[in-house]
């Protein structure tokens, strides 16, 4: 299926969130027009994104699992993916 050129839809519950000094974004998404399950990824003040293997069936579910893992691991955390997430840095533009 080609996805190039499809538009995303994003939650209104994404957003930037600065905690400790750091600020990361978490976006939360999907194909626009669909009922299709939400994607997470965040990226972070290091350049880098993370992106959850697993797909929630709601935008809720979705944000919760992100606050699940800054309570667990801070807002800088990534060790809570463990298995659950795939971290790449972001090109440079």
């Amino acid at each position: 299926m080609e996805t190039k050129d499809r538009e995303l839809e994003y939650s209104p519950l994404s957003g930037r969130l600065k905690r400790d000094g750091v600020t990361v974004d978490e976006k939360i998404y999907r194909f626009a027009g669909t009922d299709d399950p939400w994607q997470l990824e965040v990226g972070d003040h290091e350049g880098g994104s993370t992106v959850w293997n697993e797909l929630f069936q709601t935008a809720k579910d979705a944000h919760r699992a992100f606050n699940d893992a800054v309570e667990k691991d801070g807002i800088g955390g990534r060790s809570s993916c463990r298995g659950q997430c795939t971290t790449d840095p972001i090109p440079a533009p």
